[in-house]
């Protein structure tokens, strides 16, 4: 059985995000969207984990379900963003921490609350711990927790960033703690083959989650699994130990140039580059003379130590999507996703004949083209899955552009 899986979201506390998301709401658009299993987001706020505790019961080991009426499965996922100095230099990333009950989420704010950090101001709360300590304390509350890097390569939060990261795993867990982390999160600026041209990255699982801030994002990227029956927490933290590739089929990607960090750039001046022009400038921008941010692809560049024809073979596939309310708009001739055109075309697609995933990756096309009302969706859609893309890349937090052809 198939299992779509989105472990990194947020919640309504979290700043700059949706008030719209609450879990039943959550639920719903999950369902409409075709995951199986969802993040809680943000169970470290006091707020929303008395909604968690409210709204949600165990249905197996670390596997919960809205009490009334749920239509989806949650599991207890958060991000913390941890502010600290190491090795000299000033570090800021972001990561996910995986709870297997909740009582073991209660150890953990308890915990944290003894060291003085502050809970209730964000849902994504700002830690003053390194990583690798943070992950010793977490061990000692629960064996089974788990936490992996969030968006690895995002140039100002995360682990590779270029911004305030570290060069390696080692580097920001320790020797010690390293060996518990079993998959970092690639983020929406990059993709697995980006990733696999570094050899250090062999040692992990590379998984993929939408981030999303508000209910309509949720399922931008995605994690695709398979269980010949429903899966635990266990199941699922085994799953990613063992890089077990017969339950791990394929992720679900974002065209990481449609990323808001791919390229080099400046959002002041709109002035985007990539990673070698950007070195024949001395990193500093033609109109304002300012340092500009570093992309992903600029990273990457600098920790790749091999070409990807060289493990291609030995590597999980990933399928790569263009959200579906950004297709219909495309075809509807609009600019934005949320318009009445496209907010129409959606619901009735998604009501009357598949969630969004089913939709994009496996619906066929004749049945596509027979239920919308806009004869060239069918047409956009089949170009997205062969790939059959124009793309404009993104850079310094603005969002890139990726359009079907022949529309």
């Amino acid at each position: 059985m198939r299992y779509i899986v989105d472990w990194h979201i947020h919640s309504k506390y979290s700043r700059a995000c949706s008030s719209a998301l609450e879990l039943p709401v959550i639920d719903e658009w999950c369902a409409r969207k075709g995951i199986d299993v969802v993040a809680t987001g943000d169970w470290t706020h006091p707020a929303w984990f008395a909604h968690i505790k409210e709204h949600l019961e165990e249905k197996r080991q670390g596997i919960y379900q809205l009490k009334r009426g749920g239509k989806r499965e949650f599991m207890l996922v958060q991000e913390v963003s941890q502010i600290y100095s190491k090795g000299g230099k000033s570090r800021r990333v972001h990561n996910l921490i995986f709870s297997p009950s909740i009582e073991t989420c209660e150890k953990v704010i308890k915990a944290l609350k003894h060291r003085g950090f502050n809970l209730q101001a964000d849902g994504r709360p700002i830690l003053g711990i390194d990583s690798e300590d943070l992950y010793k304390l977490l061990k000692e509350i629960d064996e089974k927790i788990i936490v992996i890097p969030s968006h690895a390569w995002t140039p100002w939060y995360a682990i590779f960033g270029s911004k305030s990261g570290f060069d390696s795993i080692e580097e920001c867990f320790g020797e010690e703690m390293s060996k518990y982390i079993y998959a970092i999160e690639t983020g929406l600026s990059s993709d697995p083959v980006m990733n696999w041209r570094v050899s250090s990255l062999d040692n992990v699982v590379l998984i993929s989650n939408s981030d999303a801030h508000s209910p309509r994002n949720l399922g931008r990227e995605a994690t695709v699994f398979e269980f010949e029956k429903p899966p635990t927490y266990d199941a699922f933290v085994r799953v990613l130990r063992e890089k077990d590739a017969r339950r791990l089929k394929y992720t679900i990607e974002f065209y990481p140039e449609e990323g808001k960090y791919f390229l080099d750039g400046c959002g002041e001046c709109k002035f985007s580059c990539d990673p070698s022009e950007s070195r024949r400038l001395h990193g500093r921008c033609p109109t304002c003379e300012k340092r500009l941010t570093l992309g992903v692809r600029h990273r990457i560049d600098e920790l790749a130590d091999r070409e990807v024809t060289e493990i291609l073979e030995a590597k999980i596939p990933y399928k790569s999507i263009v959200p579906l309310a950004e297709i219909i708009a495309e075809v509807v001739g609009v600019k934005s996703v949320q318009s009445k055109k496209v907010e129409s075309e959606y619901f009735h697609l998604t009501n009357t004949l598949a969630d969004e995933f089913t939709l994009l990756l496996d619906t066929p096309l004749m049945e596509i083209r027979q239920a919308s009302t806009y004869p060239k969706l069918a047409q956009a859609i089949e170009q997205m899955r062969t790939g059959n893309v124009m793309i404009h890349e993104g850079y310094d937090g603005i969002f890139g552009s990726v359009k079907t052809l022949g529309i």
